[in-house]
């Protein structure tokens, strides 16, 4: 298995893991936006320390950052937040398994950001591939005991944070990705490491600024969950290392067209952990994104 697929992979469960947190803080005292807050709050000081040891373990030299590094940088990062905000927004409207699946539209708009961003492109093959999972995700677009044409199901405010979230995911993903590549290494994890510190601490610093302006309260809400925060920090870090890291081997579509899995571990999430129930629509449209992912693998 080639490095990329494994961390895309890896990637999507802790990712997974990191969105079981974050939903159990939103649905109690903290806000979208508090939610939001944990997962960069207490995910920046576990990725400083570990990108400054991986830094010193092996010796390398400060490569520094070029002016276009901070441009794809400062441009990922403030697209993770409104993505990261969307998703838990959505948590609201929908179970779980499907909030998650909606906001794997990222995968197509990806593909169209990193084209044109990056000049990233992808096999005919590879795109229907992707295209196959788009069409699960349209399956799973119904909002349930909606009635009336079928176009009208994308109205609702479900769908419209779906694929606000992808959105804003693609253009972070492209960010990442361009971001890893303005480092001068050869080292993959000190490219990642390097510009998800960065990034991170820019994260935290500005939600946390933004919060004590907008919503008082929820940054010291916040530090008091942080039994169960800290929790989010470090599956949240190593998501990111594992995305970032996938970012600088393989163009971003592909990554997360094999991180679609997450939507597989987030079905056993919603059934085990939160007593939600899928229905059969659901199950084929998980379905046909399960095979979407192994369409691409085999024909990348």
């Amino acid at each position: 298995m080639e490095p990329w697929i494994f961390l895309s992979i890896a990637a999507a469960a802790f990712q997974t893991l990191r969105f079981m947190l974050q939903k159990h803080l939103s649905m109690g005292a903290l806000s979208a936006g508090g939610a939001t807050l944990a997962r960069f709050f207490y995910s920046a000081p576990f990725v400083v320390a570990l990108s400054l040891v991986y830094l010193a373990a092996t010796g390398a030299t400060w490569p520094g950052y070029t002016p276009l590094f901070w441009a794809y940088a400062i441009s990922g990062g403030l697209a993770q937040i409104l993505a990261t905000w969307c998703v838990v927004a959505l948590f609201a409207e929908r179970n779980f398994a499907v909030g998650i699946t909606f906001k794997k539209t990222e995968v197509v708009q990806t593909a169209l950001v990193g084209l044109v961003i990056l000049g990233d492109r992808i096999t005919w093959l590879g795109l229907g591939a992707i295209l196959l999972g788009l069409i699960g995700v349209l399956i799973l677009s119904e909002t349930p005991g909606f009635e009336g044409r079928w176009w009208r199901r994308f109205g609702n405010r479900a769908a419209a944070l779906g694929l606000a979230s992808g959105a804003f995911f693609a253009v972070s993903a492209v960010g990442y990705r361009g971001a890893t590549l303005e480092i001068a290494s050869a080292d993959p994890l000190l490219r990642a490491g390097l510009s998800l510190m960065m990034v991170t601490v820019m994260q935290a610093v500005a939600l946390t600024l933004w919060l004590m302006w907008r919503e008082p309260g929820q940054v010291g809400r916040v530090i008091a969950a942080r039994r169960t925060a800290v929790w989010m920090g470090l599956t949240g870090m190593a998501g990111s290392l594992c995305w970032v890291t996938a970012f600088t081997l393989q163009n971003a579509a592909m990554v997360f067209a094999v991180g679609q899995v997450e939507v597989i571990f987030s079905l056993f999430a919603s059934v085990l952990f939160f007593g939600e129930r899928i229905t059969r629509r659901e199950g084929w449209g998980i379905a046909l994104i399960t095979l979407s992912v192994i369409a691409v693998v085999a024909l990348r």
